[in-house]
């Protein structure tokens, strides 16, 4: 699980910094037109601090797990972060704060 955190948190990173906004789904397939009504880099910068999240997340399931001897927990907290972090992504990136065209209003 420490695996799939730091995996989380490189492409949180590259996302941001590297500026790879194609790894968000959905970006790639959109027109320039459609792209330029985006605002990519506050879109980006909320990926990452999802990432980020779900990493700690994963990192605190796992010791749990350690500290309290039960694999359960380690298959909740996998799922529960993984859900959890996926659906607030959507919810959030869906949103009017990412779309250019309703700021200029």
């Amino acid at each position: 699980m420490i695996i799939i955190a730091l995996i989380f948190i490189a492409v949180g990173i590259i996302v941001k910094h590297g500026k790879m906004y194609s790894l968000m789904a959905g970006y790639n397939t959109m027109t320039i037109e459609e792209k330029a009504k985006i605002d990519s880099a506050g879109l980006a910068t909320l990926f990452r601090n999802v990432m980020f999240a779900m990493a700690i997340g994963l990192t605190a399931g796992y010791f749990l797990e350690m500290w309290l001897s039960n694999p359960d927990i380690e298959f909740y907290t996998f799922f529960g972060v993984i859900v959890t972090g996926t659906i607030y992504l959507i919810v959030k990136g869906n949103s009017d704060k990412y779309r250019l065209d309703n700021k200029k209003q």
